[in-house]
């Protein structure tokens, strides 16, 4: 069983599913490609709710990560959507079980949702004794957006391409320390695929609360790279602070251009795609569900949170709960198996 390296600034930090990206911003028809038969949007119109009660959407992850960063940018117009307030809670570890937890157990008075990544499709396929089953737990409501995974380095580390990369990974293997928001996080397994594909490379994978501790000690060069959501290193590659060595989508991105694909360079053929979606408690009403769906799907399509989304490197996308919940379990069988093969479970 491959062991991750302790991280050198977070000794006690533990912090998907192959779909072709979308090639504009709200494409749903890419998405339908990939399932058969998606069921047209319910056309359900938003009712005000409770002005005085916020609506607490949790993030499992520490502010500064690709979740934390899309959260950001949709919570005040949807919060104007919804005519309520929006509060972001965010509770990293545990590779986004403590907040998810945290979630499962909220009422589902439509006043809490939880929005995550397809890490929560790793925790599904490698389970925790005693913690909640994201299946049990929760309702999907709306798969939000997709975004490609990067591989980021710092400038000092002499690696200048992703085939630099992954020829130091084959020359020394389990020397170069990569650091991931988690063990069995989406980033890892993503990591873990992206390694087997590229001719079964070896690193040592250094564990995180989330993308934000990552960052920070990754510009400090207190680790060799990083694979993060694009969007959440993003910035600080734009800032000549990490450099971008390649995206794992099947396109570039489209605000980062020069940025190579990793099967145009070193894992022809090779796609993963990190989606982020919402998620209520078990028992929130369907129509609380379907009006939250509406809202968000109003927001996903104005053209300003459009351009925003797409200069963060994500793409909106909107699918409702059943394929959203249909991506869902696609994910869970492709991480388990990824899984299995390099010897990876949540306690690794």
């Amino acid at each position: 069983m491959q062991r991750a390296a302790l991280p050198p600034s977070d000794r006690s930090s533990t912090d998907r599913f192959s779909m072709p990206a979308p090639a504009s911003a709200f494409t749903r028809r890419r998405f339908a490609t990939l399932l058969s038969g998606v069921a047209a949007m319910s056309p359900f119109v938003v009712r005000a709710q409770d002005a005085g009660r916020p609506l607490r959407i949790i993030v499992p992850w520490p502010a500064g990560g690709g979740v934390d960063t899309f959260a950001r940018v949709i919570q005040a117009p949807l919060s104007a959507q919804l005519g309520q307030t929006i509060l972001i809670d965010n509770i990293g570890g545990g590779s986004g079980r403590v907040g998810t937890q945290t979630a499962s157990r909220a009422q589902p008075d439509g006043n809490t949702v939880l929005l995550a990544n397809d890490t929560l499709a790793a925790t599904e396929a490698l389970p925790i004794p005693g913690t909640a089953s994201v299946r049990s737990a929760f309702t999907p409501v709306t798969l939000a957006a997709s975004a490609p995974q990067g591989v980021f380095t710092h400038p000092r580390s002499g690696l200048k391409t992703l085939a630099d990369y992954v020829a130091a990974a084959k020359a020394r293997p389990g020397a170069l320390n990569v650091g991931i928001p988690g063990i069995a996080s989406s980033q890892h397994l993503t990591s873990e695929l992206l390694l087997r594909a590229a001719g079964n490379a070896t690193v040592a994978h250094v564990p995180y609360r989330g993308g934000g501790p990552l960052i920070q000690d990754l510009i400090a060069g207190n680790i060799d790279a990083g694979v993060v959501t694009f969007a959440a290193a993003a910035q600080q590659a734009a800032a000549g602070q990490l450099i971008a060595l390649g995206v794992t989508t099947a396109a570039r991105a489209v605000a980062f251009p020069t940025v190579p694909t990793a099967a145009e360079t070193v894992a022809p053929g090779f796609v993963q795609t990190t989606w982020m979606g919402v998620l209520a408690p078990k028992g929130t009403p369907d129509t609380t569900r379907a009006r939250f769906h509406t809202a968000l799907l109003a927001v996903l399509k104005d053209p300003a949170v459009i351009n925003r989304l797409q200069t963060l490197g994500f793409d909106a996308v909107g699918l409702d709960g059943p394929d959203f919940a249909k991506l869902f379990e696609q994910t869970i069988t492709t991480f388990a198996g990824i899984a299995a093969e390099r010897g990876i479970n949540a306690e690794s």
